[in-house]
């Protein structure tokens, strides 16, 4: 199975209404983000930026984090 013809963990991006935050990335993890962005880009054919996936991707991990979720119903 070749990369782009994979499913990546991160689907295809919502519409959603943003507020900006500014965060500081190690130079790895910016690199990681970009390399991540171009991948999802290929696969779903839309160009996104690392930015535009970082909510996305907090929002996914806040998600599947059991112990936030625990958390969260009480």
């Amino acid at each position: 199975m070749s990369e782009s013809s994979r499913k990546l963990r991160l689907g295809p991006l919502p519409k959603t209404e943003t507020v900006k935050l500014t965060i500081t990335l190690t130079v790895v993890l910016k690199a990681e983000l970009e390399r991540y962005a171009a991948l999802h880009a290929q696969t779903y054919g839309e160009p996104v930026d690392a930015a535009t996936l970082i909510p996305h991707m907090l929002e996914s991990f806040m998600a599947r984090d059991r112990g936030f979720r625990k958390t969260r119903a009480k």
